[in-house]
């Protein structure tokens, strides 16, 4: 099979070549031929070096097979992927629920000590021993927490230019996190 001639290039490499048997050609001062206005990297002729690709039969198998392994092992690598990532996940749920059962048998050990019951007993349902006194305090507050006395109602009516809105708001706020609840009398 007879191979096509190269189109004519003005890359340094096909001008030396050249250059062995032709005179030298003259470039206008500040040009080159091989770069751009801005400075930048040298122009690449995609004709000169797509027919400078040699492929032989060789290559082009190996190039197949590896595209063949690719299209196999990128599906299967996947895969791998997202079982490693369940496994994981199945790990950290059998360490939580590990965590849990140890919670649990440390309480059921707890619970086997008399000491720990008869506590439990006492605290959440009140119970006593016979013949004992359970004495209940109704207002255990701080005196810090505990309402300020409010000053006494005077017999005269004296009007304020107050708007009723903010007050009613206010009102019912400090009504909602009041701590201890009057009953009127």
């Amino acid at each position: 099979m007879a191979r096509r001639p190269a189109p004519p290039s003005s890359s340094p490499a096909s001008t030396a070549k050249a250059g062995r048997n032709a005179p030298p050609t003259k470039k206008p001062p500040g040009k080159s031929s091989n770069r751009t206005t801005r400075g930048e990297a040298p122009r690449v002729d995609v004709r000169e070096w797509a027919s400078g690709i040699r492929l032989s039969a060789f290559s082009v198998i190996m190039l197949s097979l590896v595209v063949l392994g690719a299209w196999v092992l990128v599906p299967t690598l996947g895969t791998f992927i997202d079982q490693r990532q369940k496994i994981a996940a199945l790990e950290h749920s059998v360490q939580v629920s590990e965590d849990e059962i140890a919670a649990l048998a440390a309480e059921r050990d707890r619970w086997n000590d008399p000491a720990y019951i008869t506590t439990q007993a006492r605290e959440r349902l009140y119970y006593v021993k016979p013949g004992e006194v359970v004495f209940l305090i109704d207002n255990d507050l701080d005196p810090a927490a505990l309402p300020r006395e409010q000053k006494p109602v005077s017999d005269t009516l004296e009007e304020r230019p107050a708007d009723w809105m903010p007050q009613l708001l206010r009102t019912l706020v400090s009504t909602g996190l009041s701590d201890t609840a009057t009953v009127a009398r």
